[in-house]
């Protein structure tokens, strides 16, 4: 006799069950719900692990073994796929084995491909608002651009823009401000760019074509085949890390910094959104939470290898390391001011992330200037704690 049965009716069932017949059934009742809630506890990991696996495939912009690029893309795979206990399951693609790398954005907003692994201005083309997102010369630093993403509404124009194309963004890494690098003769002036050719892509690319440049873009794995064949005369890749580890020095005489064109560059994963959407809620917060740890992982790697690798670079190769002269900054942050303003004025979507993007960096310049402007300015004032080698590159 069920505890329904007797709660539905309580008089005629008390006639006809005993103290001990109730508490039996009691009992009984209480043993087969804790029993039930017991193999719930304890089975459900297993039930949980026999449910749909899903088995996708990641295309990256970057050539394969490449240090914390492509590192940072199969450590992503292999967080995912731990975190989610073996449910969902990414293989990486380094760029052009599945797809070339510049249409990477393609793959992934066709279905071609699951996700994609890479950097917002090689879309630039066919999404103008695409740099803003990843670099803007003269524009954030790492700690800036994520603020801008997860506390300004960066994140959120971000999404709206590539709405349209079927792709989720999700911020996944960051170089730090990198080198402004790789040149075959030396820049006094900024009329020294007219005539030259220059690896470069993105806004950057826009201001050097303004300096009297002419711009080649070509994928990570051939710029070091573009500056031995001559195909370029000068290339900017990232910084130390990953440079030394492609052997540039091998090809360009000079090292130049600071990054200005890149001074916080923002790494990308893409998600297709009928895939993205098609996943389990838990499987959706998996992926965004491990994009956000991989995000700081990334620029904790650049952060913590580059100036070894940049002390390799000038102590046992003999690079020539350079600061561009103030001159030259100054003119490329000109020029940079009216491409920003152009490229704003062509386009809506433009005009409002650049919008977003200039209130936000406004109020964080005011408040850097008070905060790590002064302390770096202090900090400076010791210039023994600097390696002998930094002092003779120039102006600092």
């Amino acid at each position: 006799m069920s505890l329904l049965s007797l709660l539905e009716h309580p008089k005629d069932q008390a006639q006809k069950l005993n103290r001990r017949t109730f508490m039996k059934n009691l009992g009984l009742a209480g043993a087969v719900a804790a029993t039930a809630a017991a193999s719930q506890a304890v089975c459900a990991p297993h039930v949980w692990a026999q449910g749909r696996t899903y088995n996708w495939r990641m295309a990256t912009t970057w050539p394969r073994g490449l240090p914390i690029f492509h590192d940072g893309a199969e450590r992503f795979a292999r967080e995912v796929e731990a975190r989610s206990e073996g449910r969902l399951k990414i293989q990486v693609f380094a760029g052009g084995e599945l797809a070339p790398a510049f249409d990477t954005f393609d793959a992934v907003s066709k279905g071609t491909v699951d996700v994609g692994h890479s950097v917002s201005f090689y879309w630039e083309d066919k999404i103008p608002a695409a740099p803003w997102f990843s670099a803007v010369p003269f524009g954030f630093n790492a700690q800036g651009i994520n603020a801008w993403f997860y506390s300004g509404g960066g994140l959120k124009l971000w999404e709206e823009v590539y709405a349209p194309f079927n792709v989720v963004p999700r911020p996944v890494g960051n170089t730090g401000v990198q080198m402004g690098g790789w040149f075959n003769r030396k820049v006094i002036s900024s009329k020294d760019f007219k005539g030259m050719k220059v690896r470069m892509g993105g806004l950057g690319a826009k201001v050097l074509t303004r300096a009297g440049a002419t711009v080649i873009d070509v994928p990570g794995g051939e710029v070091l085949a573009a500056l031995e064949s001559g195909k370029v005369d000068a290339a900017e890749w990232v910084g130390p890390a990953d440079d030394l580890q492609m052997g540039l020095y091998k090809a360009a005489k000079y090292y130049y910094y600071p990054g200005w064109h890149e001074p916080g560059s923002a790494i990308e994963v893409i998600f297709n959104k009928n895939a993205y959407d098609s996943l389990p809620g838990d499987l959706r917060n998996i992926l965004d939470d491990v994009a956000m740890r991989n995000n700081l992982w990334t620029l904790c790697e650049f952060e913590s290898q580059n100036f070894r690798a940049l002390q390799t670079l000038v102590s046992q190769l003999k690079v020539q390391l350079v600061r561009f002269p103030t001159e030259v900054l100054n003119k490329l942050r000109k020029f940079s001011e009216e491409v920003l303003e152009e490229v704003a004025a062509k386009d809506p979507v433009v005009k409002k992330v650049d919008g977003s993007f200039k209130a936000f960096k406004k109020d964080l310049d005011n408040w850097g200037y008070i905060s790590e402007r002064a302390y770096y300015e202090f900090m400076a004032a010791k210039p023994e704690t600097l390696e002998p080698w930094i002092h003779e590159t120039g102006e600092i």
